[in-house]
């Protein structure tokens, strides 16, 4: 009974903690507020080593920083809300993220990443969405948990709590990452030197249209990205009495756009090009002197993303001569493509087969989508250690990145249960390399 009584205190913290989180979400590099909070929990648990902020993360290789007044505007609401000051220090700037460390002695090294920012997306406010029925809607205006990061912090936790309480031989690091969002906290986070002593990774991830229930042990075939923002610069002119003087900076972006998508497919692995946001211009009567375009690129492989990527530069270029306009053209996130390794998932795979609550193990599955989680992994892989990237299953009411996004709060204890065992179980395996 005292047991069952443990359980029910368990999953009902569990549900408290990602409510908690998930009405306070923060934007990628602003996550003050979800960093303290996070330091909060992980002091609770108590841990043998806490990393926070510029400790964790290599400055020069972050990216999609936002401007300093953005980030200083999230720090400043941050503090309003009672984030610590040490960790407000740590972290300014946006330096945000964390490691906690658990050290049982000789062993291996074994690694579990969680992502913890938030989306600019306004959240939902009908009847039917029950963040905003049982009154844990997003209360920061613009911005939202709507990927499930309230959600694998909280998974994240829980493994670190289970695994302070048990016996294990060697050490366990949990990496609270910033900035998956725009693909710009990953490397920045490896770079740091954390991950360079793991022998084994898992990373963890809610639905992708899996269902409560499901667990997927081993993601492949990640799409490798980069995204760009670029910025053509010409002069402005009248478009009536002297056009000939203006250098078009929109006709520059146009003859852009149009040519991105004309790169031609690869045989050897699928592409994808995305113009998502184009700004330019400012009256009918004056030649544009500026446009912006922020695109992204996608590969089945990263020898193909390469082949992707220089013909997108190259067209860049040729767009802005064409107009006689300039061209800056910044890469604003990046992630390669790494597969997940069969040997750890198979563990994975054999604990939900296990768990009551599992009732669909899938062995492997197609991300469709991009992650940054995979610098880790190539990381992991480089040094000989072994890698998976895992899918709880959840139920989910709408889309990833849409207001309606929602998570079933039953996936919680199903990934808490499935990973920490999976840990447990890679500790005391006889070899964690390949």
């Amino acid at each position: 009974m005292a047991s069952d009584e443990s359980a029910a205190a368990a999953k009902d913290e569990r549900v408290e903690r990602r409510r908690a989180f998930h009405t306070y979400p923060e934007p990628s590099w602003c996550e003050f507020l979800t960093t303290s909070r996070l330091v909060d929990a992980v002091e609770d648990v108590g841990v043998d080593a806490l990393h926070v902020g510029r400790d964790v993360i290599a400055p020069e290789h972050r990216l999609g920083v936002p401007e300093d007044d953005v980030l200083d505007r999230w720090h400043e609401r941050a503090a309003d809300h009672g984030a610590r000051s040490d960790v407000l220090d740590a972290t300014a700037g946006g330096m945000t993220g964390l490691v906690a460390v658990l050290e049982n002695g000789p062993g291996p090294v074994i690694g579990l990443r969680v992502d913890i920012d938030a989306l600019p997306v306004e959240e939902a406010t009908g009847d039917d969405h029950e963040p905003a029925c049982e009154g844990f809607r997003s209360r920061n205006a613009g911005a939202m948990h709507a990927c499930g990061h309230d959600a694998h912090m909280t998974i994240g936790l829980g493994v670190l709590e289970e695994l302070a309480a048990s016996e294990f031989a060697g050490t366990f690091k949990l990496f609270f990452q910033p900035a998956e969002e725009v693909l710009g906290g990953g490397k920045p986070m490896v770079e740091s030197g954390h991950a360079d002593d793991l022998d084994a990774f898992f990373a963890v991830h809610v639905g992708f249209g899996h269902p409560t229930g499901t667990i997927v042990s081993g993601v492949e075939k990640p799409l490798a990205i980069r995204q760009t923002h670029a910025e053509f610069t010409g002069e402005a002119a009248h478009a009536g009495s002297a056009p000939q003087a203006g250098r078009d900076a929109m006709q520059a972006m146009a003859a852009a756009i149009q040519n991105v998508y004309g790169v031609s497919r690869h045989a050897d692995a699928l592409t994808r090009v995305n113009v998502g946001r184009a700004e330019a211009g400012t009256a009918s009567n004056v030649v544009a002197d500026r446009a912006t375009i922020d695109l992204e690129a996608r590969a089945g492989t990263n020898d193909v993303l390469a082949y992707l990527t220089e013909r997108v530069d190259r067209i860049l270029g040729t767009a802005a001569d064409m107009h006689a306009c300039d061209l800056s053209s910044t890469t604003i996130g990046k992630a390669p493509r790494v597969d997940s390794d069969d040997t750890l998932a198979d563990v994975v795979g054999d604990v939900a087969s296990a768990t009551t609550a599992v009732e669909t193990v899938r062995p492997t599955a197609t991300l469709g989508a991009s992650e940054d989680a995979t610098y880790f992994m190539r990381r992991v892989r480089e040094n000989g250690g072994l890698a998976t990237y895992v899918i709880v299953g959840t139920d989910h009411p709408g889309g990833h990145h849409t207001p309606t996004f929602d998570v079933d709060e039953a996936s919680l204890d199903i990934g808490v249960n499935v990973l920490t065992e999976a840990i447990r179980r890679t500790f005391a395996a006889d070899d964690h390399r390949q």
